[in-house]
């Protein structure tokens, strides 16, 4: 898009746009979301920023009717597999809060120099800026959502000190903290964080909820009465999070061990139900093709669900090879039941009892024992042995061409094990899955797949639904 183009999106209030880009008023000194109900500013007194942390580098504080910082993310960061791409992936997993610059810019491959070069050239702002403005977002949440000591939210939210948290609040929303927590938004009961999870028009979230619920492994996942809840393996500690579809929001409650872990928790729960996925483009894209755009008509705002754990899903994708989904599902809770880590007493929620078990535990047993076939079982092992050794990085910033190269030069994974993996556990929208059961099934002749980049994975969806 080019500003003019940008302007009439503005001018339209044009929610789909909302997180794709933001509009800075120069006479105002805001920066505001594109369906921001205020009134539209003249054209000469606007300017547009690619992210948030842009708009606030610039000097632009963040308009309090719209609130742009809850708008959903740029699908831009899932369908982009160069560096800027990769970045932005970990930074809103919260890998500079973690391990600094220098980490994020060693996952990358790139110096701290260069990708700072990189990330400002194109974004308008480099990786601390960016990564400031998820601090600032994951401290308005616990604001806003729970009675945490102002202290302990500063450090949960990844700031180094209560003074930066302060100035960096006021910077941002024009707003001290203690202001922000009189106007409350969600509460839960002690030691739940409740959340409203934005997204963008259509969404068919209850199927989404339900093809979860449909492969859920007894004790680390159940589905029941709509709701899901999993278990959350976090950087800092173990979680639980219940899923569910709210009037206009997914509904999110956490538990998490240690609160430091929500940025990372939630972006783990937007990839799992692809909240930031712009429905209306891939509907475009199908609309004119015979087979798909009936069932794009069909089906409107059907995700494309990802996963929170991808070394999980790797091996579930193992286990389910040339099995049903409720044998695939029976094999996995055996694995959980004997080597999965057994969950506190205070995050445990309904059937959620353990974590699945780490690579690193899986990668030590022997195949003889497993109860599977023997091939079978020597490629669950060597798989976690390549995922915990580092061979095989199924990390939100990898290159998502070389894991699935390195996956299948693993004995015993296909071309359906890996495309499989890329497609729900790297998040990758473009994925076709060809091969798959399923797919051949409701496909009626050899379609010309490339025609539905970069939403193929969309489309492998569209064909399982119609069956």
């Amino acid at each position: 898009m080019d500003d003019d183009q940008r302007y009439r999106a503005v001018h339209g209030r044009d929610s789909r746009f909302d997180g794709m880009f933001y509009i800075a008023v120069r006479t105002t000194g805001i920066y505001c979301r594109p369906s921001c109900p205020a009134r539209t500013p003249k054209r000469e007194n606007v300017v547009f920023h690619p992210t948030a942390a842009a708009a606030q580098e610039a000097g632009f504080r963040a308009c309090k009717r719209c609130r742009p910082e809850t708008t959903p993310g740029s699908p831009e960061w899932n369908i982009r597999a160069d560096v800027v791409g990769r970045a932005m992936r970990l930074i809103q997993d919260g890998a500079v809060d973690r391990g600094g610059v220098g980490a994020l810019a060693d996952a990358i491959g790139y110096s701290e120099r260069q990708l700072n070069r990189l990330l400002t050239g194109e974004l308008g702002a480099g990786p601390l800026a960016l990564a400031r403005t998820e601090r600032a977002r994951t401290a308005r949440t616990l604001v806003e959502t729970t009675d945490m000591p102002m202290t302990d939210i500063a450090f949960a939210s990844g700031f180094s000190s209560v003074r930066q948290f302060n100035e960096t609040m006021r910077a941002v929303f024009d707003r001290a903290p203690g202001e922000m927590r009189g106007c409350r938004t969600a509460r839960g009961d002690s030691g739940t964080i409740t959340l409203r999870l934005a997204y963008r028009e259509p969404i068919d979230l209850e199927r989404a909820l339900r093809f979860l619920g449909t492969r859920a492994v007894p004790g680390i996942e159940e589905y029941r009465d709509g709701v899901y809840r999993r278990t959350l393996p976090l950087p800092h500690g173990p979680g639980t999070v219940e899923l569910s579809a709210g009037p206009g929001h997914a509904v999110c409650r956490l538990r998490l061990a240690d609160t430091r872990d929500l940025t990372g928790a939630v972006r783990r729960c937007r990839r799992l139900l692809d909240l930031d996925a712009d429905p209306q483009a891939v509907a475009e894209v199908f609309a004119a093709d015979a087979l798909l755009g009936p069932l794009a008509a069909r089906f409107p705002g059907l995700r494309s669900p990802g996963h929170t754990d991808p070394a999980e899903l790797a091996v579930r994708a193992v286990l389910g090879q040339q099995i049903s989904v409720a044998a695939a599902r029976t094999l996995a809770g055996r694995l959980v039941e004997g080597y999965g880590t057994p969950l506190a007493p205070a995050l445990r929620t309904g059937g959620l009892t353990h974590l699945f078990p780490a690579p690193d535990v899986l990668a030590t047993l022997d195949p003889e024992g497993l109860p599977m076939p023997r091939r079978r079982a020597a490629t669950l092992v060597g798989l976690n042995d390549a995922i915990a050794s580092g061979r095989v990085d199924l990390g939100p910033g990898c290159d998502r061409d070389a894991t699935e190269h390195r996956l299948l030069e693993l004995p015993g994974i296909g071309p359906w094990t890996a495309a499989y993996v890329r497609m729900r556990g790297l998040g990758d929208p473009d994925v076709f899955l060809g091969t798959d059961l399923g797919v051949k099934k409701a496909l009626t002749g050899t379609p010309d797949d490339k025609t539905w980049s970069p939403w193929r994975s969309y489309a492998t969806h569209l064909l399982w639904a119609s069956l």
